[in-house]
């Protein structure tokens, strides 16, 4: 049986939300020790790249792009969460909310659709299941704000 796109992505965001997670205890000061956190990551789920090799695909395009714009993740979703600090955010939701709002202004090859239902599959596999409103509602208004011009989708060759 032959995986579909949508399959082999789904997959990688759930290995870039678990990276991603995992970080949020044991933080990457550089992009080394990101890299070496990725390929760690890989090889304990025997999903082994070459550990000289710079990482690739999709996976590593969500953890590089949520570590190196994590603030401006961070301000987004602050924005755009009424009455909720970032910081007071749980792990996983931040998390997914900061995956996903990656994708919204930085993957424009990505439907908003498409991104807000992966981040609600993913809290629903990871998380207790009471933050789908919360994440739902966050993006719905991230994906509203590009729509309508309020936040600027953006590339990641312009930073």
């Amino acid at each position: 049986m032959r995986k579909s796109k949508n399959t082999t992505r789904h997959l990688a965001r759930e290995q870039a939300f678990q990276i991603l997670y995992g970080l949020s205890f044991s933080p990457a000061k550089t992009r080394d020790d990101l890299v070496k956190a990725f390929l760690e990551s890989l090889h304990a789920a025997k999903d082994v790249q070459d550990p000289a090799a710079e990482p690739s695909g999709f996976a590593w395009e969500l953890v590089e792009g949520v570590w190196t714009y994590n603030d401006s993740l961070d301000e987004t979703i602050a924005r755009y969460s009424r009455n909720w600090k970032v910081d007071r955010i749980g792990r996983i939701e931040i998390t997914l909310l900061r995956l996903a709002v990656f994708e919204l202004l930085f993957r424009n090859d990505v439907p908003p659709k498409v991104v807000m239902n992966e981040a609600l599959d993913l809290s629903a596999q990871f998380g207790d299941g009471t933050a789908n409103k919360f994440i739902n509602g966050i993006l719905d208004s991230v994906a509203k704000a590009l729509e309508n011009g309020e936040v600027t989708a953006q590339t990641r060759e312009a930073h």
